[in-house]
């Protein structure tokens, strides 16, 4: 028998929702430098093999060691980052979930199945000087050889074979050239490769106005510090220069950046920028990258040889070996909020990040987040502002049109037809926005009253023209336009209201010569083709964009002068109390693309509401005034800032059982929380309460402090995880929500 106080027992951390470690014996395979937190290994785990991580070596476990089975194998020879592991345990531990799971999530898809943290590399060939330049041209009679080489001295840094091989040359001529000591190959990495040329920046830095310059020197101050800042800025007042002259004092000290973006579609537009100045090497990480790219970009981070990591939310769980700022741009955006599975909120854990690596953190935004406003205000974080754009003239104000009584054509007043026109006629390009996707929110039966609704959702059809079809875009359900009402049998169906499809058309038929641009998720599903209507739009003729927000978020749109907002009425009497934040962000990006070149800016916002008092202030006065108002509001209603909070969100197809857990939930927990200072507040229904036909509860609990939310929210996950109703049932709970859908 083995005695227990001398064997080896490795805790693992597994892909599993079960928020405990698994104990298991080392097998027959010793990594080089022995057991220790941090190796991936493979291990049987029921009938089947997953990779896990190893978290702890002791000599004790509650089970038998008999009964503990062996490590199958061995993934590394030496552990995966510290910095990466410090993460995903801070990740695992704040919003209560899994750390297996959370580990599992936070590396590359190859890593999960087993591979190396190793890059892909390729040859390249150069050429070499001969040993002796008296000796006979060796290349004399072979002039196929003599071409390979010129070609090759005409790229000192080397050639790729495919490449030498597309220009019609072979590899057995390279290979005859090495033999004669004229050429050599070097393996290089596929991912962050690049020249040494000596520089650090391939083109200068643009010259700063005043209040750049101040606010760069207030971010040089603290370089080497834990150092949060909230950089606000209105729309094209020059953020990213800030970002690129900070980043390049970074790079010279050999250390690395981190720059997030909200959305994939920011993506391209950033790395080419970055690429563009830098001479040193720039990696992507986003879901649009295949495995191998992932896991090439993952590599060249973790081992330094990128300086410059730019990537969406994922991209904050990229080991760095030697970080040096971390950059959140458009802070504000929810796209930064995982909405399942692991519901992290990358801007936030960068703030732990960069406080654990003790470097600058630097959040950007036109319309900073009431959370990072209030951090700023209370001096937690240092508050720097640029309120001049970069062009001659001022951002825009919104011009309020009033829809009530008015006649319209495709969701467009008059007054904004005329108004378009006129953009047009003077060679500008105009924006309209609409944040409905397909050609009208429903179809209605103009006899009775019928509405095509979702038959697994209480929410209603939208109708799509291309192709022809009712489609839910919470579910998903698609079925076929009906030829007559399914009630009635009235042939008089009806759309009601306006799409981006709708829109579209509308504007084909008053402006017959003009392109027409639609840009929303439907229209841009295909790789790359949101690119190529960015750059057709680049060009500068006279076009129309139909977008949804995708277009609102930071891209740089020189030759649009007017922004029509179709309906701002969205989010102002939401159920959910960011709505109205939310909102006046929204409004205040998409207007920030109108006049950011050569030319002033005009934005019309089309609304039922134009004495709403919110949006009289967003109007008349900006974003900043209407945050701090909404601020107060929250401090007078105890709401986020002001309070922290957790969601538990149940779901089950059974009404029945999603009710009694909710139920049994929030009564043991309120029995718990006696004499805590902690509020718990439901079972409710959800704002839509049945989606893809099962029925959602909410449970909510509040506190003043996160140091008393967090111990209510671990007793509540454990009691879940131990109660057998909660297995016939779905729950997750959010910490820190931004949703209350």
């Amino acid at each position: 028998m083995p005695n227990p106080a001398l064997s080896t027992v490795l805790r693992v951390a597994l892909p599993s929702p079960l928020r405990r470690l698994f104990d298991y014996l080392p097998g027959r395979e010793v990594p080089s430098q022995g057991w220790q937190p941090g190796l991936r290994v493979r291990v049987p785990f029921g009938r089947r093999e997953v990779v896990g991580v190893v978290i702890e070596c002791t000599t004790h476990s509650e089970l038998p060691l008999a009964k503990l089975r062996p490590i199958g194998a061995v993934l590394d020879e030496t552990p995966l980052p510290s910095d990466w592991l410090w993460l995903c345990r801070f990740t695992a531990r704040y919003y209560q979930h899994s750390l297996g799971d959370t580990l599992h999530q936070a590396m590359p898809a190859l890593m999960r199945q087993g591979h190396r943290l190793v890059g892909r590399t390729h040859t390249l060939w150069q050429s070499i000087d001969s040993a002796s330049e008296k000796q006979p041209d060796p290349l004399a009679r072979a002039p196929r050889q003599a071409a390979l080489r010129e070609m090759l001295q005409q790229h000192p840094h080397g050639l790729a074979g495919r490449a030498i091989y597309a220009q019609g040359f072979t590899r057995e001529q390279l290979r005859a050239l090495q033999e004669k000591g004229l050429v050599a190959s070097r393996e290089v990495t596929l991912a962050a490769a690049h020249p040494d040329t000596g520089k650090l920046l391939a083109t200068p830095a643009l010259p700063l106005n005043r209040e750049q310059a101040v606010a760069l020197a207030a971010l040089h101050e603290r370089r080497d510090d834990f150092h949060p800042c909230l950089l606000e800025g209105v729309t094209g007042s020059g953020k990213t220069e800030v970002y690129l002259q900070l980043i390049e004092a970074i790079a010279r000290q050999g250390r690395q950046s981190l720059v997030l973006v909200p959305e994939i579609g920011l993506t391209p537009q950033t790395l080419a920028r970055f690429r563009q100045r830098f001479c040193v090497p720039v990696v992507a990480l986003h879901s649009g990258l295949t495995d191998h790219e992932r896991l090439d970009a993952w590599e060249a981070a973790a081992s330094g040889r990128a300086l410059i990591i730019i990537g969406t939310r994922s991209a904050l769980f990229t080991p760095l070996a030697n970080p040096g700022a971390i950059i959140v741009d458009e802070e504000h955006d929810g796209s930064y909020k995982q909405h399942d599975g692991l519901r992290y909120h990358a801007r936030d854990l960068a703030v732990a990040r960069a406080h654990h690596h003790r470097i600058p953190l630097v959040l950007g935004s036109a319309t900073p987040s009431l959370e990072s406003l209030q951090q700023a205000l209370s001096g937690n974080y240092q508050h720097l502002r640029l309120t001049q754009r970069a062009s001659r003239f001022p951002p825009a104000k919104l011009e309020l049109v009033d829809l009530r009584h008015r006649p319209r054509q495709g969701g467009l007043t008059p007054t904004a037809i005329e108004a378009i026109k006129t953009t047009l006629g003077a060679g500008h390009q105009v924006l309209v926005f609409i944040n409905r996707r397909g050609f009208a929110p429903t179809l209605a039966c103009h006899a009775c009253g019928w509405l095509a609704e979702c038959h697994q959702c209480d929410a209603r059809m939208t109708l799509h023209r291309h192709p022809p079809l009712l489609a839910c875009h919470h579910c998903d359900s698609r079925r076929a336009l009906p030829d007559a009402c399914p009630d009635c049998g009235s042939g008089d169906l009806r759309a009601l209201g306006s799409g981006t499809e709708r829109t579209e058309e509308t504007l084909q038929g008053l402006f017959p010569k003009v392109t027409v641009h639609r840009i929303d998720r439907d229209s841009t599903r295909r790789r790359d083709s949101f690119e190529q209507i960015l750059k057709e739009i680049q060009r500068g003729a006279p076009c129309l964009l139909v977008g949804t927000q995708m277009l609102a978020k930071g891209h740089h749109l020189p030759h649009v002068t007017l922004v029509v907002v179709v309906n701002a009425d969205g989010g102002l009497y939401a159920a959910d109390f960011r709505a109205l934040e939310h909102s006046a962000q929204l409004l205040e990006q998409v207007a920030g693309r109108a006049g950011r070149a050569a030319h002033p800016g005009r934005v019309l916002v089309q609304t039922l509401h134009p004495d709403d008092p919110h949006l009289r202030l967003l109007a008349e006065q900006g974003y900043a005034p209407l945050a701090r108002q909404l601020l107060e509001e929250r401090r007078a209603a105890k709401l986020p800032p002001f309070c922290f909070m957790a969601l538990l969100r149940i779901e089950s197809p059974k009404e029945a059982a999603a009710l009694a857990l909710a139920q049994q939930a929030a009564q043991a927990l309120r029995d718990w929380l006696t004499d805590r200072p902690v509020r718990c507040l439901g079972p409710v229904p959800a704002p839509m309460e049945r989606r893809q036909n099962r029925y959602h509860l909410h449970v909510m609990l509040a506190a003043d402090k996160r140091s008393q939310l967090h111990p209510a929210a671990n007793w509540l996950s454990q009691w879940l995880q131990a109660n057998p109703e909660a297995r016939k049932v779905r729950w997750s709970l959010d910490i820190d929500p931004q949703s209350l859908s």
